[in-house]
């Protein structure tokens, strides 16, 4: 009876802790993917798409929203040749690029489902989607100069925690700018527009991240409904 008494105690332990796992309010890690760029001289949203890289570190509110910052080196790449689409002049005869774009910027992240192990949290998944939405600042290395303007990203995707602190994202993201230069050609229609981002570049990333928990957060707060 003792040794039953015994193994009860031990099976009872192990699965108290289970059921507590840590709460941390904070990831940090990298994304590798790839980016395409959005403008006059690209015909597709899958042309010309270059490898990239992201730093990101989140603030995890609650199981179901966080901010995240990033920044992010973005080679992107265009041929008009290759855009199917015509124009009466080009400045400088210029008929494709190569540039490059780092950009740094803030996102709120929605989570569809409370995000945990389910052990940290009451009802959290260990798998969910996400919406993310935000603004940032990029500079752009350009043909003659330098190009500094604001983006908005905007865009989703599925976070799933591998580990009790290990997290893996997949995410698309487009990045919306106020610029008209990131690929060195601006209006060559010669058409004035009006409007924040009307005839507008912009640029995507399609990536996937890791992440790694850090700063414990206390246990008095636990398993709150999200």
């Amino acid at each position: 009876m003792r040794i039953i008494a015994v193994i009860a105690l031990i099976i009872a332990s192990l699965v108290a802790n289970a059921q507590e796992d840590q709460e941390y309010r904070l990831e940090i890690g990298g994304g590798i993917g790839l980016t395409s760029y959005q403008g006059d001289l690209n015909g597709s949203i899958t042309a010309n798409m270059q490898p990239s890289f992201t730093a990101v570190a989140k603030y995890k509110w609650n199981p179901r929203m966080a901010i995240a910052a990033t920044i992010g080196y973005h080679p992107i790449k265009g041929d008009y040749s290759k855009s199917n689409t015509v124009y009466p002049e080009l400045p400088d005869g210029k008929k494709s690029f190569s540039n490059s774009i780092i950009d740094i910027g803030g996102r709120y992240e929605y989570n569809f489902w409370p995000y945990g192990t389910g052990n940290d949290y009451r009802g959290a998944k260990r798998l969910t989607p996400f919406l993310t939405a935000g603004i940032g600042l990029f500079v752009a290395s350009v043909k003659g100069g330098t190009v500094v303007a604001t983006n908005f990203p905007l865009g989703g995707g599925v976070k799933y925690k591998i580990a009790k602190r290990l997290n893996v994202t997949a995410e698309w993201v487009m990045r919306f700018t106020t610029s008209d230069l990131i690929d060195g050609v601006q209006d060559p229609y010669g058409i004035t527009s009006s409007g924040a981002f009307k005839n507008k570049d912009s640029y995507s990333t399609l990536q996937v991240a890791v992440t790694y928990d850090l700063w414990a957060k206390c246990r008095t707060c636990h398993n709150d409904d999200y």
